[in-house]
């Protein structure tokens, strides 16, 4: 059977599964909910999402030319793929009921059942639990997307598809409930993650590291290579830069000092790059 129809398949059964299984919410709770912090949170998930884009502008125009469309989709096809699995079993994974501090219970979210009307997260308890969900939901987007730099021109857009969703399931997922759960273990431990040090940068940082050692090849002569596209890039710069803001800020959870001071650190530490 081709790979295609695989996928396909997939796709049919997690859409079969909504039908049965549809996430109709039922009161939702509005205690303690803040208008602002609401408002703050909507702008900063929509800026955080417009990162990726920015990414695939940014490594897009610094590839080959025959290449640049390839490796732009890698970063918009993560959106898709990651949104599916994300409402499946990543946010129950990452943000579900902790197993021993290391992985969140599958069941708990599964199919976002429970997250239309749940109650607030413990750490966000001013914002409504399905936009904390969808908030999250961009770093799981964003971080196999920081990646795809290193494998550029060496790896079949199919396998590309495998890659995110094992590294979501077996990699960010897991990080993400050490680090942000309050029951995780180096949350436990004491480790401090505002804004994605430890769960986005360095899981990305150390697989684009893996991958760059092990595709490597050794037999092909280094050749300078030049840029298709240098607006591109700035223009992916600017995007990233910009959607920076939602990210740094927006890891505050509310419209407070918290997110000012992650904003100013944001603009001032980019500027100084």
């Amino acid at each position: 059977m081709k790979k295609s129809v695989i996928f396909l398949l997939l796709l049919l059964a997690v859409s079969v599964l909504a039908v049965f299984m549809p996430a109709v919410p039922g009161p939702i709770v509005t205690e303690g909910i803040n208008s602002g912090d609401v408002a703050w949170m909507l702008a900063a998930s929509a800026l955080v999402l417009l990162m990726t884009p920015g990414l695939a502008y940014f490594y897009g125009g610094m590839i080959d030319t025959k290449n640049i469309i390839s490796t732009m989709l890698q970063s918009f096809i993560a959106m898709g793929v990651i949104s599916i699995l994300w409402i499946v079993v990543g946010f129950s994974l990452a943000f579900g009921d902790s197993i021993g501090g290391v992985i969140g219970n599958p069941a708990t979210f599964f199919m976002f059942q429970h997250v239309l009307d749940g109650k607030p997260w413990s750490l966000g308890p001013t914002i409504p639990l399905v936009l904390f969900a969808f908030f999250q939901l961009k770093f799981a987007i964003i971080t196999p997307a920081l990646i795809t730099g290193t494998f550029a021109e060496k790896i079949k857009f199919k396998s590309y598809i495998i890659f995110l969703v094992l590294f979501s399931l077996f990699i960010y997922a897991p990080l993400a409930h050490w680090t942000w759960h309050p029951d995780g273990f180096l949350f436990k431990l004491g480790v401090l993650d505002f804004a994605g040090g430890t769960v986005v940068h360095m899981s990305a940082g150390f697989a684009a590291l893996a991958a760059a050692i092990y595709l490597r090849d050794k037999s092909v002569a280094k050749a300078a290579i030049a840029p298709a596209n240098i607006p591109f890039v700035l223009l992916g710069t600017g995007l990233l830069w910009f959607g920076w803001f939602g990210f740094n800020a927006g890891s505050a959870l509310s419209a407070g000092p918290l997110a000012a001071s992650g904003l100013s650190s944001s603009g001032s530490f980019l500027g100084i790059l």
